[in-house]
């Protein structure tokens, strides 16, 4: 996968295109990430002794890493990411500018 947790990124596509936000978890089997602010659907809770209330609850759903592009640091775009060997470590970098993205 071209991202990984705590990556910023920007939704590319979907009811959400244009939303940024930091990824809270990802799923390199299913190919799908959490994204903070993105995807909110309604979850609906019964009563449990740790929430005896119950009710419906806002939370993110997964949403497809195709359809999230990495935002560089410095230039606060999105950008495809490449892999650089520096130093006998892989490193990940912004294709726009070629310069590493952590």
């Amino acid at each position: 996968m071209h991202v990984k947790k705590g990556d910023k990124v920007m939704v590319i596509s979907g009811k959400d295109k244009g939303k940024t936000g930091t990824i809270l978890a990802a799923f390199p089997k299913k190919d799908r990430v959490i994204v903070e602010g993105v995807n909110v659907v309604k979850k609906h809770s019964k009563p449990t002794q740790a929430n005896p209330q119950g009710g419906i609850f806002d939370m993110e759903a997964p949403i497809h890493v195709s359809n999230v592009m990495v935002v560089d640091p410095k230039t606060n775009e999105p950008t495809r990411v490449g892999y650089d060997v520096k130093d006998g470590k892989k490193v990940r970098v912004a294709k726009k500018i070629w310069r590493s993205i952590r």
